[in-house]
């Protein structure tokens, strides 16, 4: 065995996990339109904490203006789509589970579809898609609840029913729409894309994205007990109707929140945590701060593809199709190993 082969075979996996989205940070600042050099990136970068003066007015605008904001929501974006996607799966006990699975994602495009219609003000777009992406939530919520039976079956039935629901609603805006301005803008922005975030927009989400995190990351180890269902969780004495509560308007937040900077970006959410789940396990105590740096590092390298491929940017919601649809196809052609 060669020395590099056993120094790489020596290095932790958690290791691996945490440095790829860190060096992935750097590189992406390299990359672009205008290629900057490592030193330009430094000295920008520090520009604003020490004395340092930038090498062109140019630089810095590209630096903190353009790519940095756009660098921090990718990563933010991907880690909460995928963190949500893995507890939704643990706790409705169902690996097909994705964060929309309960209305958000159709609510929150119907919320930014609405506000691109009569304002298409950058912060009313935002605002109402997080909004609505809540309402759904709490509609499927509010009439699950109101069903006998399974509530893991009923909640998942009215989730699809919901996000049907909103889709059609959707679809009335796109048709009432000026197919010459306000029409390409909602389409644009239902395609999924981090070409006109600013840091504005990551500061207004900060505070449900870091409730959402923060939660999820301290109860994680009672998903393992939810993922066993609910007969298992009641005989240890887990109160399954208020964590699954707990755990649901987490995701919620940090989906509706993604969802509002971002657009509607699919297959992160479901595609992710399988994958986190074959590297580290099943075990949601290592699943969900693995499933942050993976989810983060993968939807940052889409939007490095994404703005470097063609002469025209692509829709990251088009990207992680062709990308998660044929992965998941080999998921489920390998079996549910993962779930063992």
């Amino acid at each position: 065995m060669s020395l590099d082969k056993k120094i790489w075979q020596n290095i932790p996996l958690s290791t691996v996990l945490v440095v790829l989205p860190i060096f992935l940070f750097f590189i992406s600042f390299l990359i672009g339109r205008y290629p900057l050099s490592p030193p330009e990136v430094i000295i920008a970068l520090l520009s604003k904490i020490l004395p340092v003066k930038t090498a062109s007015p140019a630089v810095y605008s590209i630096v903190w203006e353009i790519r940095l904001p756009r660098i921090i929501a990718a990563l933010v974006v991907g880690s909460a789509l995928s963190i949500s996607g893995a507890s939704f799966q643990g706790i409705f006990q169902n690996p097909l589970v994705s964060p929309d699975i309960l209305g958000v994602t159709s609510g929150a495009g119907f919320g930014a579809a609405l506000a691109l219609l009569l304002s298409g003000s950058p912060f009313m777009v935002q605002l109402s898609a997080f909004c609505f992406g809540l309402i759904a939530v709490t509609l499927t919520y509010t009439i699950g609840s109101s069903f006998r039976g399974s509530k893991t079956l009923v909640m998942v039935l009215c989730g699809i029913a919901i996000a049907a629901l909103f889709s059609a609603f959707i679809s009335i805006t796109k048709y009432l729409a000026d197919p010459y301005d306000k029409l390409p803008a909602i389409v644009y922005w239902l395609m999924g894309s981090l070409s006109n975030t600013s840091l504005d927009d990551v500061y207004i989400v900060l505070i449900p994205m870091i409730i959402g995190f923060s939660v999820l990351l301290l109860i994680r180890w009672r998903i393992n007990i939810l993922s066993m269902g609910d007969e298992e969780a009641q005989s240890l004495g887990i109160d399954i109707s208020r964590l699954r509560v707990v755990i649901i308007i987490c995701c919620t937040l940090l989906t509706a929140a993604a969802v509002s900077i971002s657009g509607i970006i699919g297959w992160v959410g479901l595609v992710i945590p399988h994958v986190t789940r074959m590297l580290v396990g099943p075990d949601y105590k290592k699943l969900l701060p693995a499933t942050i740096c993976t989810g983060g590092f993968f939807l940052l390298l889409v939007d490095d593809v994404a703005r470097n491929l063609t002469q025209i940017e692509i829709p990251l919601g088009i990207l992680t199709a062709i990308i998660g649809a044929p992965f998941f196809l080999y998921l489920l052609r390998k079996g549910n190993e993962g779930w063992s």
